[in-house]
């Protein structure tokens, strides 16, 4: 997993809005979490976007920061442009002010190391004669093409970012500083932790805005402007070829944003349909004034553009510009793919998800993958789980409930808030002497039975439970229980045939009825005969009397 980019397990719904959103499926659900898969993740801070329970988590730096404040060295900040679009109404000197009462030696606007790699385009073009080039900017597509595009590698600019371009010069002039990037990206975090020794320390808007309120600091709304500030430009789409000069023959300059778009540009080029081209590439849409963390959370192009265009300069900085040897990167090749499975594997998975021809994939897009078949695989490659497919589980569930519902013993009605029947199985149909589901589907209740107690069910949202009644149209005794479903709104009636139980009931009243008859007769007899034996042995009749009464009760009894 990133270093930059942490999950909070507990927070982990399962929701599977992360692996929709990763343009590069680099999340593996295990255990109903999800899991970055650090060598396949690009970083482009989607996951966090779009988390609706704040899972994902970006690894705060504030006390590193705070850390080299105490330590004695100049501490510099690389501010990058886009924060006129995070702070409304505040210019470079107002944050400049607040930064100081932090306790930062100086500010500066990452811009000054923008206009440098833009030198350096410009000079990579008119001297090198390169094919395609694809600018170094943006971490995110760096990433991306090193780790699923390596044969366009040799395209991808060999120039530091202008974070990197920024802290390089700042250690140059100050050879004992510390440097801090604060910007709205995730993976400059990463950028700053591979490439050692350059930015000592990343911060995003956010942590910057909590660190202030920590200190009860506000940033003056104060803005200023510089004619000298073209670079300003870079955080927008297009940004980088709005400061380049495009009097070289024959090249096309492109923008492009959005990691979608950049991925069908590589494929283009992969496929020798692109050439003679500058590709600006940029992972967010709106590039980096439409960063993950941008404090907003909102996409507010048109305007961060207009806020940005607005404080942005006509010509460029005034910098030293270091030599190509200075400003060279290089990128490698970042292995990560994981072995792709067989056709039968593939196959094998496909049939478990319930998918055993062409026209059962329904490709919907639920579990995250683009298709059902990219599901597989995933499933193969141990990143995904077949549980995670909704038809899958709505099939196996409803399957389920219908071989429950089909095979017990017990009658099964259930009727929407209307009375109308919606589903009845054979155990209810048999009780009701009905032949086939259709013949009672959707008409009312009252057809069949009598529809009171389920009004009344209704009215009062009190159960019936085992009420025992006799239904006279089908000459059959059902225990029955009522009860209504608040989320389904149905009411679902289960009857328990037990016509035979109440025959076996009238038939032992029967005997015991005959019984007692007969016993009324004996002991009549007896009374007489115990009368004619008590009188002559001197006993008075009441007390027989009592004697037998007794006697017939213990016989009633049983």
């Amino acid at each position: 997993m990133p270093n930059c980019l942490t999950l909070k397990k507990s927070n982990c719904r399962n929701c599977h809005k992360c692996i929709r959103h990763c343009p590069v499926k680099a999340i593996r659900f295990s255990g109903n979490q999800a899991h970055i898969i650090g060598n396949e993740c690009i970083l482009c801070g989607q996951c966090f976007v779009v988390c609706p329970q704040n899972a994902k988590q970006i690894v705060d730096e504030t006390e590193k920061a705070k850390v080299f404040l105490q330590s004695g060295d100049p501490v510099i900040v690389s501010l990058a442009p886009s924060f006129v679009a995070n702070y409304d109404g505040v210019g470079i000197g107002a944050m400049k002010d607040a930064l100081q009462k932090l306790g930062f030696y100086d500010v500066e606007e990452t811009a000054i190391g923008a206009t440098m790699v833009k030198n350096e385009y410009e000079k990579m073009i008119k001297e090198e004669g390169r094919d395609i080039i694809i600018s170094s900017c943006c971490h995110s597509i760096n990433l991306l093409i090193q780790k699923y595009f390596p044969k366009e590698l040799e395209y991808l600019a060999d120039v530091v970012s202008p974070m990197q371009a920024h802290c390089i010069d700042i250690k140059k002039r100050y050879p004992n500083a510390k440097t801090v990037f604060i910007g709205p990206c995730v993976a400059k975090k990463d950028e700053a932790e591979h490439y050692e020794d350059i930015v000592d320390a990343v911060l995003t808007f956010e942590e910057l805005t909590n660190w202030l309120k920590e200190e009860n600091i506000e940033i003056n709304r104060q803005k200023d402007s510089s004619p000298e500030s073209r670079a300003r430009f870079f955080p927008t789409t297009g940004g980088i070829l709005k400061t380049m000069a495009h009097s070289s023959n024959g090249y096309t300059y492109l923008a492009l944003d959005g990691v979608e778009n950049c991925i069908s540009a590589l494929r283009d080029i992969e496929n020798g349909k692109i050439h003679k081209c500058f590709i600006e590439m940029s992972a967010c849409v709106g590039s980096c004034v439409g960063g993950p963390v941008m404090e907003k959370y909102h996409r507010s192009p048109v305007m961060d553009y207009v806020t940005v265009s607005e404080f942005a300069g006509e010509r460029d900085f005034d910098v030293v510009q270091p030599s190509s040897f200075e400003l060279k990167k290089h990128f490698e090749y970042i292995e990560h793919r994981l072995s792709k499975p067989s056709e039968s594997e593939i196959n094998a998975v496909l049939r478990q998800m319930g998918k055993f021809k062409p026209s059962d994939e329904l490709n919907c897009g639920s579990c995250g993958y683009n298709t059902c078949r990219d599901k597989a695989i995933a499933i193969c490659q141990g990143k995904a789980e077949i549980s995670m497919c909704l038809p899958f589980l709505k099939d196996k569930a409803e399957s389920f409930s219908d071989s429950i519902v089909k095979n017990t013993p017990n009658g099964i009605i259930v009727l929407n808030e209307n009375l109308e029947v919606q589903q009845i199985n054979e155990a209810a149909r048999k009780i009701m002497n009905i032949r086939y589901d259709s013949d009672i589907l959707g008409d009312q209740v009252i057809r069949v039975l009598d529809p009171t107690v389920f009004l009344e069910v209704k009215r009062t949202g009190k159960d019936v439970r085992n009420q025992r009644v006799y239904l006279a149209e089908y000459k059959r005794y059902v225990e029955q229980t009522i009860v209504y479903d608040d989320d389904s709104h149905m009411l679902i009636g289960i009857m328990r045939d037990v016509t035979d139980e109440e025959k076996e009931r009238e038939k032992k009243e029967n005997i015991s009825r005959q019984t007692m008859e007969v016993a009324d007769k004996v002991v009549d007899k007896q009374m007489r005969i115990v009368q004619e034996i008590a009188s002559l042995l001197g006993e008075t009749a009441a007390e027989t009397k009592i004697a037998l009464a007794k006697l017939k009760e213990s016989i009633a009894d049983e």
